[in-house]
């Protein structure tokens, strides 16, 4: 089984996706953050390398599901090949960061890509706030995030909900601004409840 998390730079993906991993001993799958060569140069100048973030991203994201898709395990996935493209390479578009030609040529690629893949059996969507966004980018300090702009964050959740609004999977949706799952039990427990209506008919 291929469970997908999604949510904005911020909303607590990748612990969220380490919790559940260790909750139900499923096998977590984390995408490269640190040693991602043009991140860093992404952020001081994201119209000279938004296409070559966005395809050195789908290229990874293409990997992972094609291991996924090979393993017998219960695999718990921070951020999906989809999202990636729904989401960043379309507000980036949106933006003016990546030209039509460039668009295009991403998008073909992409389509190319996922005839031959599936979509995660179910998608853990965590819906943000800009404020509970901001938060958290400033509390975990990663330099290059702290120049990120209120509209570069607006965009995305723009793009999430339009997203989410058309998916057509099996998606639970998680609103995360009055949640703290990382330090009150209670509010994992909330979502481990939900986890468990929709993959196993409890409660």
């Amino acid at each position: 089984m291929h469970i997908g998390v999604a949510g904005n730079i911020g909303s607590g993906k990748t612990t969220l996706t380490r919790m559940l991993a260790e909750h139900y001993g499923w096998k977590p799958q984390f995408e490269s953050v640190t040693y991602n060569p043009y991140l860093e140069d992404y952020y001081k100048d994201i119209p000279r390398w938004s296409y070559n973030l966005e395809t050195y991203f789908l290229a990874q994201r293409f990997r992972d599901v094609l291991e996924i898709a090979k393993s017998e395990d219960v695999i718990i996935q921070d951020r999906t090949l989809q999202e990636g493209v729904h989401i960043f390479v379309a507000n980036n578009y949106e933006m003016g960061n990546l030209s039509e030609r460039d668009y295009n040529t991403y998008m073909q690629l992409y389509n190319l890509l996922m005839s031959t893949v599936r979509p995660p059996d179910l998608l853990i969507y965590l819906k943000s706030g800009i404020e509970h966004l901001v938060a958290n980018i400033q509390k975990r300090g990663r330099d290059y995030e702290q120049g990120m702009s209120i509209e570069y964050l607006d965009g995305l959740n723009r793009h999430y909900e339009k997203w989410i609004g058309a998916y057509e999977g099996r998606l639970l949706v998680i609103e995360t601004d009055d949640l703290d799952f990382k330090n009150r039990p209670e509010d994992f427990s909330l979502i481990t409840d939900k986890i468990d209506a929709e993959l196993f008919g409890l409660f």
